[in-house]
């Protein structure tokens, strides 16, 4: 499974130029096998980045939030990747978020595609980028 970072998720939607060669590779192929995933928060993090106008869109914001959920699995916080997100090193970054992204590869067995360089020097979460 891939996990999809909120960033690389709007890149792929809008900006596929700013994904790196490897990151455009591993989400073509999960796209291709059917197995790109988001955690639940990426699409509070996608609806409060658009609302803010740090994303601009050209549909609706409930519009663009239903294409973005038909495109990925959205998998659920559940018990398992709330006890994980509390549980990183104080070197992984402090943003519930990125902590409950990073949980839910975790436990999902998922590589993750973010450009985050501090998740991915944190050694906690498997990455590509």
């Amino acid at each position: 499974m891939i996990l999809v970072d909120t960033h690389a998720v709007i890149w792929l939607s809008q900006q596929q130029e700013l994904l790196s060669n490897a990151a455009s590779l591993a989400l073509t192929d999960g796209w291709r096998e059917g197995t790109l995933a988001i955690a639940d928060i990426t699409l509070r993090e996608i609806a409060t980045q658009i609302v803010s106008r740090r994303v601009t869109v050209s549909a609706p914001l409930d519009v663009y939030l239903r294409f973005i959920e038909s495109r990925y699995k959205v998998l659920p916080v559940d018990s398992q990747i709330a006890e994980r997100s509390v549980r990183f090193r104080s070197t992984y970054p402090k943003d519930p978020a990125d902590r409950l992204i990073g949980a839910t590869a975790i436990v999902h067995n998922a590589t993750l595609v973010t450009k985050d360089e501090r998740i991915r020097a944190s050694g906690e979460v498997n990455c590509i980028w």
